[in-house]
């Protein structure tokens, strides 16, 4: 089995707090050094890379003497103003003993949920690639709060691997790769080399967060994989702590665990939806809309709609679900929720002589929707 890096020419790195801060003992310069130079070696083969990375929190701890990660919003925050100092010095230092520059990219959950700004982070990260720059992109955890974070830094990987269209998502860890269970508790636990992203029997075998000092579990590595084949991206799973790690796969060598994508990119309109982690409201629909939508392709109509929730206003994103609750679908809509709640359950034809105006035909066009 070869490696799928082999033939990805644009990569997103993703690497774990364990790795960058020696398990939470303050920044490992030596593995940052490490990295550093195998990402030059992939830069020397053609390869374009983005490079996602944990460690400011965990390094902000350490600085300020704090044993546990804090839980309270403002710590959190205090600590990664003063880590991401150290953790973007090391890079830069160590980056440019290989004759390459880098750029601090810090994001929240409205960088990418705002249409304009999604364009405009795109823009500049493909700009820094065509520049020779290696972006270095992590949360914006001194400006988060629980409604806009990520959450964790393996789903900001696969919002940034959407977002650029890169090839391959590599999440390095201090695991080995993904096993069939458990390897901590379950010593008859195997790794598993290959398996096809978003296959649901890969999330009953997940475990729960690996470390106090990250966030991340493997089922949030799973998730980002399945999240990552919305652009048709692979995801390989693997221990940094492999020797070489990213030269070996980039030369072809199978290591840890390959989720392949089996699906065709959608395009990237449909990505920037389909990865709204937050959606300001939910349409309920009849079980008529639910096929229309799901098997024929067709734009949402106002009268396939049963119910609502959510205080949403026109050009929000919403979610769809079946009678069941089963998501379908999300999209831009076109009328907000008290407008919506006027209008559903009846035919198009009547939307103006109900609100006294039109403004669209349907509640979603299928130009502006995606399944799930």
């Amino acid at each position: 089995m070869k490696s799928i890096l082999e033939n990805s020419r644009r990569l997103v790195v993703k690497v774990g707090s364990s790795l960058v801060t020696n398990s939470g003992t303050g920044l490992d310069h030596a593995a940052i050094a490490n990295w550093a130079a195998q990402i030059a070696e992939l830069k020397k083969m053609g390869r374009e890379v983005v490079l996602v990375s944990s460690g400011a929190v965990a390094e902000g701890m350490q600085r300020l003497g704090w044993k546990k990660r804090p839980s309270a919003v403002h710590e959190l925050q205090a600590a990664a103003a003063v880590g991401q100092m150290g953790l973007v010095q090391v890079y830069e230092t160590c980056f440019r003993q290989h004759g390459l520059h880098t750029a601090q990219i810090l994001l929240t959950h409205d960088d990418l949920s705002d249409r304009k700004r999604y364009l405009n982070a795109r823009t500049t990260l493909r700009t820094l690639l065509q520049l020779n720059i290696i972006p270095i992109i992590n949360e914006n955890d001194t400006v988060v709060t629980d409604e806009i974070r990520f959450g964790d830094n393996d789903t900001l990987g696969a919002l940034v691997t959407n977002l650029i269209e890169a090839d391959t998502l590599v999440i390095l860890t201090d695991q080995a790769g993904l096993f069939s269970a458990d390897p901590r508790k379950d010593p008859a636990a195997t790794l598993i080399q290959e398996a096809r992203a978003g296959d649901p029997e890969l999330e009953k075998m997940a475990g729960g967060a690996g470390s106090d000092i990250g966030r991340g579990g493997m089922l949030t590595k799973i998730l980002a994989a399945k999240r990552a084949i919305r652009s048709g991206a692979h995801t390989i799973i693997a221990s940094g702590r492999e020797q070489e790690v990213l030269v070996r796969l980039a030369r072809g060598e199978a290591i840890g665990t390959q989720l392949i994508a089996e699906t065709m990119p959608i395009a990237a309109r449909k990505q920037w939806l389909a990865d709204h982690l937050q959606v300001r409201g939910k349409l309920v629909l009849d079980d008529g809309a639910a096929k229309a939508l799901s098997q024929g392709g067709k734009s949402l109509l106002p009268i396939g709609v049963c119910d609502l929730n959510g205080n949403f206003e026109r050009g929000e994103v919403v979610t769809c679900v079946d009678l069941n609750g089963r998501e379908i679908a999300r999209g831009l809509v076109n009328y907000a929720a008290g407008e919506t709640r006027k209008i559903m359950r009846h035919p198009s034809s009547k939307i103006e002589s109900i609100l006294g105006y039109v403004d669209e035909m349907e509640l979603i066009h299928r130009d502006n929707l995606v399944l799930l």
